[in-house]
């Protein structure tokens, strides 16, 4: 996987809205926050548009996450929410500027497309962590300084209580995943996630028991939960249930799986659809300890990270150096010309 450069102090950064509306009050937090943090703040021409529920139309949002991909001042592209549309326009994209010059993108829930599509289609590292909208008010101090440290190329290693529910092992491998129900809708796309010798982060909001059972049915069905190393669960929050009840537990559903599959589980990391949301870097190897005290998650140095660019005088001069040359030996054949007639 390729890293990204890590942010320094006076890089800019760029907030867009590929799916939900926002306000600008919203944003403001935030930004006073990133600038605090020493970057200088772009914001996408219709980060605060709005065609229904989205911040543009689709072209609208597409123009803006496109501008700050070709950009290369820009060093980190901040998705300002989540909630629905990236789907729709990630095919109208072209990330080809991206691929030879990655940034930082950053954020979750909806924002898994970017995660899944970046992963799979590139092997860039991108940042699943707390968006604009979750600042301050819903986002902890915590979840906060994770991004911060992610961005700016700190430490980033958890640890977290026990879990009846935990299943027990030592693993490590690529993380990946995202919101499992846009996971879900991704699959047999270009944007599927791949999970053979990974590990497979997932959170969820809002869903039914029996949505949560289909869509580890259909994990397993497609294949990946057979080559998956472990699965660690973020917020699994506000699950609803029938007028019939399901008979488990989301936790049961997906120790169930896990159980099956033969491979370690742990619940309740801080990342998801509440406060304390904490940074992950979705495509970085970790190595992840379940026990029963609990369980902790520590990445790996960067293995590669992305060039920043060529400058400019180490194009010039070899190519000076070949121009000068040239003409010496242009120089050499005129006075053999010379003597000869």
């Amino acid at each position: 996987m390729i890293t990204p450069p890590y942010l320094k102090p006076g890089d800019k950064i760029a907030i867009v809205a590929p799916a939900k509306k926002v306000t600008a009050s919203e944003m403001d937090a935030a930004i006073g926050i990133f600038r605090s943090w020493g970057l200088q703040v772009e914001t996408g021409p219709h980060l605060f548009g709005e065609s229904h529920q989205y911040s543009g139309t689709d072209e609208e949002r597409t123009a803006d996450l496109q501008m700050m991909l070709d950009d290369r001042e820009i060093k980190a592209i901040i998705s300002a929410r989540g909630g629905y549309g990236t789907v729709r326009i990630i095919d109208k994209l072209d990330f080809s500027a991206f691929t030879q010059h990655p940034k930082w993108i950053v954020g979750y829930s909806d924002i898994t497309v970017l995660h899944s599509h970046i992963q799979t289609q590139f092997g860039i590292e991108t940042l699943h962590a707390i968006m604009p909208i979750n600042f301050p008010e819903e986002g902890s101090e915590e979840a906060v300084e994770s991004l911060r440290k992610a961005l700016f190329g700190e430490e980033l290693n958890y640890l977290t209580g026990s879990h009846p529910m935990n299943i027990q092992g030592n693993v490590s491998g690529q993380l990946t995943g995202g919101n499992l129900s846009i996971l879900y809708s991704l699959t047999g796309s270009p944007s599927d996630i791949q999970t053979d010798n990974k590990i497979l982060f997932f959170e969820d909001l809002d869903e039914y028991l029996y949505h949560m059972d289909r869509m580890m049915t259909g994990l397993k069905r497609s294949g990946k939960l057979s080559g998956l190393k472990a699965i660690v669960t973020g917020g699994l929050t506000k699950m609803n249930d029938n007028t019939i009840p399901f008979g488990k537990t989301v936790e049961q559903i997906i120790a169930d799986y896990a159980a099956e599959a033969g491979i370690p589980l742990c619940f309740n990391f801080p990342a998801g659809h509440f406060p304390d949301n904490r940074a992950l870097i979705m495509g970085r190897e970790v190595q992840l300890s379940i026990d029963k005290a609990g369980f902790s998650l520590r990445f790996s140095p960067s293995v590669e990270t992305a060039k920043t660019g060529i400058p400019f005088w180490k194009i010039l001069k070899p190519a000076l150096f070949f121009l000068g040359f040239i003409g010496f030996i242009y120089a050499i054949l005129y006075v053999i010309r010379l003597f000869v007639k």
